[in-house]
């Protein structure tokens, strides 16, 4: 099954988006996060996955790292949240309930997201094909009319919006030490003899 997303609503199957994230977020809230995303997947049995970040994340344009949130946070909102989903029993039948941060590979839902993250990498799958290509990896770029600019390193692309099925950021490591080198300076090392 498909997951919940803002991508793809006609995968709640019987869940009332709005109604689930009525429970949601004020519980995200009251423990100082914001809710970036909701998936309700069959992975052996229905499991609810909540992902939050910081609270004000998105309205200060913040890093994943800066937006990151601790175990403690989430297993603070999974407590809470429970008896909440129980009470309003907005999913049918039995699922379990899992609170975590979203990542360093951080999905991608709505448009906003797209602006506070403008000159980061990001991989994106595309529903029509944009420069004969499904998936794009690139530098998101501005977004305007409806379409993010994404440059992939030989040309930048105009991708609607409404076009992009998925999308999330692309962690990229730090660049390689020279040859020769260590993270320490050089390679090489040096004794000092010591006179007797």
């Amino acid at each position: 099954m498909q997951p919940i997303s803002s991508h793809n609503p006609a995968a709640l199957q019987g869940v009332d988006r709005e109604q689930l994230l009525a429970v949601i977020e004020p519980v995200a809230r009251a423990h100082g996060a914001e809710v970036v995303d909701v998936e309700l997947k069959n992975e052996n049995g229905w499991v609810l996955r909540v992902f939050v970040e910081r609270l004000g994340a998105s309205a200060e344009k913040l890093s994943t790292k800066d937006a990151a949130v601790d175990l403690e946070l989430c297993a603070g909102i999974a407590r809470d949240l429970s008896p909440a989903l129980d009470v309003d029993d907005p999913i049918p039948g039995r699922y379990n309930l899992e609170v975590s941060s979203p990542g360093i590979e951080r999905p991608l839902k709505k448009e906003a997201d797209y602006v506070r993250f403008a000159g980061e990498k990001a991989k994106l799958k595309l529903r029509e094909a944009v420069g004969g290509q499904k998936v794009l990896v690139g530098r998101l770029g501005p977004v305007s009319a409806g379409k993010v600019a994404v440059d992939d390193g030989r040309k930048t692309y105009d991708v609607p919006l409404d076009d992009i099925v998925t999308a999330r950021l692309v962690f990229e490591f730090g660049p390689a030490p020279k040859p020769g080198t260590s993270k320490g300076g050089s390679s090489k090392s040096a004794k000092k003899k010591r006179k007797p």
